[in-house]
């Protein structure tokens, strides 16, 4: 998915002259293209991820769209005070990247697991949040997020992300993609961990449950409209997530069908506990242990239409 990313930004800065990159001594294997073909627009500013934020704002403050980027948590923890009172205070056009969300790291640790970058980005004012699922989503969110006027959050895979989507669609920020119908359950997800709900509603599609599916791409602002929809039409709604079970999507879900008073409904988040996933391995395999597989989706999917 990086590479769809860094591929698209390089067309779009082509012809907008506005658009920099600013780094925090990392992304190497993937920028350069960036770096030679705009040597002017591009910053490292070494491991100093607060000065990064700083100057992507400066930088914006100036009539110009900044991106910052890095791995995992790194673009987001360590400078979540220049985020709030730099870019989002001032509204700034800064467009902040991670490579990595979830558990795309896994064999490095916990100190490069993004799982509670959601819960703490939504609830920044002015920021838009957004979690593209496979390559298609990738290309379409990067192009948005650059046509946006204003700070966007954009958690981004790392690379092997399957598809999911299989027919043309049209993207716009806020408004969620259906990608399979269906009136027995809702299972609405964010990000790449959408290929493993997939293939659990294909899986009780074949047992005779059909489910929509929706892909939440922009967790802020949310696609209220979709959330009500589902709740009414289908009468049961599971989130799924790769992020900690606090703050994430299930809880904006649910904040929306708190809010609308949609509660006459069977409702279940399926995120990572609230842990700190000390576990190493592979990200699959950590999906596996963490119960967020297809399979264990499946499993939810029967248990919730009981």
């Amino acid at each position: 998915m990086r590479k769809v990313f860094n591929k698209t930004l390089v067309e779009l800065a082509r012809k907008d002259e506005r658009i920099y990159m600013v780094l925090a001594d990392i992304g190497y294997g993937e920028i350069e293209e960036f770096a030679r073909n705009f040597p002017n627009r591009y910053y490292n500013v070494g491991v100093a991820e607060q000065n990064m934020t700083g100057v992507a704002c400066g930088i914006a403050m100036e009539g110009n769209i900044a991106i910052t980027y890095s791995i995992g948590n790194f673009p987001t923890l360590r400078c979540l005070e220049q985020i709030r009172n730099d870019v989002c205070y001032h509204n700034a056009n800064v467009k902040i990247v991670i490579i990595g969300g979830g558990l795309s790291y896994g064999p490095l640790g916990v100190s490069h697991h993004s799982t509670e970058d959601i819960a703490i980005m939504r609830a920044l004012p002015n920021l838009v949040v957004v979690a593209p699922c496979d390559l298609k989503e990738a290309e379409a969110a990067t192009r948005a997020m650059i046509e946006y006027e204003g700070p966007v959050y954009y958690r981004c895979g790392y690379k092997g992300e399957k598809d999911i989507h299989h027919k043309p669609f049209k993207f716009e920020l806020g408004k969620a993609l259906t990608i399979e119908e269906g009136n027995d359950c809702t299972i609405i997800f964010a990000g790449p961990i959408g290929y493993e709900a997939q293939k659990a509603v294909i899986a009780a599609r074949e047992k005779g449950i059909n489910c929509r599916l929706i892909s939440m791409h922009t967790i802020k602002p949310i696609d209220k409209e979709a959330i009500i929809k589902a709740a009414q039409e289908t009468g049961r709604i599971i989130t799924v997530e790769e992020h900690n079970l606090s703050g994430g999507l299930g809880s904006a879900v649910a904040e929306v069908l708190a809010d609308e008073g949609e509660l006459n409904i069977k409702f279940k988040r399926m995120a990572l506990p609230d842990v700190n996933v000390h576990e190493v391995g592979s990200q699959q395999w950590l999906r596996e242990y963490y119960h967020l597989s297809a399979q264990y989706i499946e499993q939810e999917i029967y248990n919730i239409c009981k």
